[in-house]
C-alpha cells in the first residue's frame, strides 16, 4: 500500500533543488506516487540597493523561458528513471516563493512536498530567510527536507 500518491517538487534550477528532486524521483518510484514540479517565478524584480522595484515585461518573458527551460531539465530527469510528471509555473508579485508551494501543494492535492534546502542556521537564516521553514510551517500535508551536498558533508 503506497503513503504517498501525490509528490510536489518545487524546482528552481539550484544543484540544491534537483537533489531534493532526485529524492522525490526515489521516492515515487517505491510509492508509485505521481510527481508535480512547480517553479514560482516573481513578477517584480528588486534592484540594488533595494530602492526601487521594477516591473519589466520582457525581463519577466526571459524568466518565464528560463522557468520552462528549468522545468523541462527536471522532467528530463524524472523521464530517465523511466517515470512522468506534470509541471507548472506560478507566477507571484512579489512576496515568497513558499506561499505558492503551499498552495499548489494544496490544490493539486499533494500528499507529500519534497524540496531541496541550504539548511542555513543562525544569522544566514535569518538575513535570508527560508522558503523552506515557511513551507514546513504552513503546509498541510509532510514537508521533506533534503539538504544540499556541502551541507550533508559538513553535518557528518
Amino acid at each position: 500500500m503506497s503513503v504517498y500518491r501525490k509528490i510536489l517538487v518545487p524546482i528552481d534550477g539550484s544543484a540544491t533543488s534537483t537533489r531534493g528532486l532526485t529524492e522525490a524521483i526515489r521516492l515515487a518510484q517505491d510509492q508509485g506516487a505521481a510527481l508535480r514540479l512547480v517553479h514560482v517565478l516573481d513578477e517584480l524584480i528588486v534592484t540594488p540597493g533595494a530602492e526601487t522595484v521594477v516591473y519589466l515585461d520582457n525581463t519577466v518573458d526571459l524568466l518565464r523561458e528560463a522557468g520552462e527551460q528549468i522545468l523541462a531539465k527536471a522532467k528530463t530527469l524524472v523521464q530517465e528513471a523511466g517515470l512522468e510528471a506534470e509541471s507548472v509555473i506560478r507566477e507571484i508579485m512579489g512576496g515568497r516563493a513558499a506561499g505558492s508551494v503551499v498552495a499548489e501543494a494544496k490544490s493539486w492535492g499533494a500528499d507529500l512536498i519534497v524540496l531541496g534546502t541550504h539548511g542555513r542556521r543562525g544569522v544566514g537564516r535569518l538575513v535570508m530567510g527560508s522558503d523552506a521553514e515557511e513551507v514546513v510551517r504552513t503546509a498541510q500535508v509532510p514537508v521533506l527536507l533534503v539538504r544540499s551536498d556541502a551541507e550533508t558533508r559538513a553535518s557528518r
